[in-house]
């Protein structure tokens, strides 16, 4: 079979990078896609052409089928890669490749159709011998019927969008009580994820283990698996870090999950690279279900191909050209431990809402047994408008223990100063006990957040920011004593006749009240690094303009005017002013100006990286001013809305 000689990758981002890597080195023509939000983004500059597609928001670019195609033909494509996300998994995108002459490296269009429907996969494995979960069966319930369904199974039940994945539309409810309400809020999810907003319900398992089976598929009737990967540790039902292979099972019960795996592969017709899920008992391993099949690349898939020595995108690119595996299950064995995990643009402290910027200082970790799958450079501005996950940080060892150790020490070297990460608190949960220990579950994450994100910042960080005000002071040019021409204007805090007060600064890190700091100890400032020494120790940070880092936690140290705030009246916006919490767009308006409304009354929604943020009221009272409605674009912190407190509320 004849290898491609161009691929259009219809992507972006570090899948986007990842994909043109395997092109590069198989050497394929690789073909870029872009909207006008990444006409500069990495991905653009990594490939051999690129082609814009349209303005920023997805539907008008990464999501338009016709601009997509348009660009193949342009480009003399004969491939189109997905990547996932957006249309990877969209069985009309593969059927209208086909129509276009345009292969699709991925699965059947039938087959994407059949498992994209959470439905009829659960029906159509379950006849192949598969176990599911126990949940409703039928397609295009009802809000009712589902309630029903939900009561029959009993509390507590997760509530599931019939297409799409990656956790986003989940709804794990456990009081009958807030059914309506759940159900409204998944099928809302469901529908501006993936235009579809019909629902299932399963029984929910507490403390589950989430494990999946990679599979690989040609077109001549050759299935195999290469192994499980565990993805338990996740944060609302999505996965933030992965490893393979699985500490919980043993050779008998990862040989029957891999066969369960290949049988539903087969039933479905599928070809190429593809995962089946499965919700596993943690008392209980034997005692495996089927949840759903990704019929994609995976964001995880690093990991198995650093324990199996293969490259899956090469193996989707050599499927789709028609060759057949060169390997059977035999040939197929997992070496070492692999382990990744997921950086995305989310501030931990600010209960991991979506962040944004733009990158202003970036250093990725690489070296033996550690690898980065990356979009970020130093430039790059990070919106709202598309998914958080920026890179993924993986390392491998000979052992479990190697590899978290690498990856700890890996994501204490990750700097991306210019926007908040995650990547100190994946450091964090690395070294939590029951993680290392290998004794996890999908709630582990959301029982233990608390003891996992920092309660206050360091005051080894306000003496690191004040020390980077003080040398701003400085004057430039020649001088004397350490560049001051006038000995009298050091701000050192010397006095005639006095006792010496060191300078104080005020300061704010976002999200935080001000801090007005007085500087005692000595300090390094340059461009990109600032050293303190307190009380006999040294800290040393990665530094970017206001921004400051070290293992992994980053902060943006503003200075503060507390007169300026004063008069701006900035104390006015607290209570009864409802503010964005993060940068995003309004999608729900359930107010009015007028309009009575009572404490922890649900009042907007606020969506940012398919995200939903629910605004409430802080008090009864009434809605003075609304100055936002569906569609909005809003910045973090800026004022949507103001609630006037009844009297009763003042007093």
């Amino acid at each position: 079979m004849t290898m491609f000689e161009t691929v259009l990758v219809a992507n972006r981002g570090e899948i986007a990078v990842r994909v043109i890597r395997t092109l590069r080195a198989l050497g394929v023509r690789s073909v870029a896609v872009f909207s006008d939000a990444d006409a500069d983004a990495r991905h653009v500059r990594e490939a051999d052409t690129a082609v814009r597609i349209g303005p920023a928001p997805a539907a008008e670019s990464y999501l338009s089928v016709p601009r997509l195609l348009e660009a193949a033909e342009l480009t003399g494509a004969q491939a189109v890669h997905p990547g996932y996300g957006f249309l990877a998994e969209n069985a009309d995108f593969a059927r209208a490749c086909a129509e276009a002459g345009l292969v699709f490296i991925g699965p059947p269009a039938d087959a994407i159709s059949l498992m994209g429907d959470k439905i009829r996969a659960k029906e159509t494995v379950r006849a192949a011998g598969v176990p599911v979960v126990p949940g409703s069966t039928g397609s295009g319930l009802t809000d009712a019927e589902l309630a029903d369904a939900a009561r029959e199974i009993g509390m507590p039940v997760l509530l599931k969008p019939s297409a799409g994945g990656g956790g986003k539309g989940m709804r794990l409810v456990r009081d009958t009580a807030v059914l309506a309400d759940e159900i409204a809020a998944a099928r809302r999810e469901a529908r501006a994820s993936f235009g579809d907003d019909t629902l299932l319900v399963e029984r929910w398992i507490d403390r589950p283990r989430h494990i999946e089976i990679q599979v690989l598929a040609d077109g001549h009737g050759n299935v195999v698996h290469l192994g499980e990967r565990e993805c338990s540790l996740q944060r609302r039902h999505q996965k933030i870090i992965e490893e393979a292979p699985s500490v919980l099972l043993d050779e008998s019960t990862r040989a029957s999950m891999g066969e369960a795996a290949v049988q539903a592969a087969r039933s479905c017709g599928y070809r190429g690279a593809g995962t089946v899920e499965f919700i596993v008992p943690g008392g209980d391993p034997s005692s495996y279900y089927f949840m759903e099949m990704n019929t994609r690349l995976q964001v995880e898939h690093p990991v198995t191909e650093l324990v199996t020595g293969l490259d899956l995108v090469e193996w989707q690119l050599r499927v789709a050209s028609g060759e057949k595996l060169a390997f059977a299950q035999a040939d197929i064995a997992l070496t070492g431990h692999a382990i990744e995990a997921r950086l995305c643009a989310e501030d931990p402290a600010r209960g991991f809402l979506p962040s944004g910027g733009t990158v202003l200082r970036l250093r990725e970790p690489s070296g033996s047994g550690v690898r980065t799958d990356s979009g970020l450079s130093e430039g790059t501005e990070v919106g709202s408008l598309y998914d958080p996950m920026l890179s993924k940080v993986i390392a491998y060892g000979p052992d479990r223990a190697t590899a978290l150790r690498k990856l700890r020490a890996a994501l204490a070297e990750t700097v991306t100063l210019g926007v908040q990460t995650n990547a100190g608190f994946l450091r964090r949960l690395l070294a939590h006990p029951a993680v290392v220990a290998g004794e996890l579950d999908t709630g582990l994450v959301e029982r233990e957040v608390e003891g996992l994100v920092p309660g206050e910042v360091p005051v080894e960080v306000y003496e690191a920011a004040a020390a980077v005000r003080l040398d701003a002071l400085k004057p430039s040019g020649d001088g004397v004593g350490d560049g001051w021409t006038d000995p009298f204007s050091v701000p050192s805090g010397w006095r005639l006749g006095g006792t010496p007060t060191p300078p104080a600064f005020d300061l704010r890190v976002t999200g935080l009240e001000p801090v007005s700091h007085v500087l005692r100890g000595t300090h390094t400032v340059t461009t990109d690094q600032v050293s303190v020494s307190l009380d006999g120790v040294r800290h040393t940070f990665h530094r970017a303009a206001d921004w400051l880092g070290r293992d992994g936690d980053a902060w943006h140290v503003r200075d503060h005017d507390p007169v300026a705030a004063s008069l701006t009246g900035a104390g006015a916006s607290g209570v009864d002013s409802l503010t964005a919490p993060m940068p995003g767009t309004v999608t729900v308006v359930k107010v009015a100006v007028g309009d009575e409304v009572t404490a922890g009354q649900s009042l907007l929604v606020v969506e940012a990286m398919k995200m939903e943020h629910v605004i409430s009221a802080p008090h009864a009272g009434t809605v003075a001013e609304l100055d936002v409605a569906p569609g909005t674009t809003v910045a973090m912190d800026q004022v949507l809305a103001v609630i006037e407190p009844h009297e009763e509320v003042t007093e």
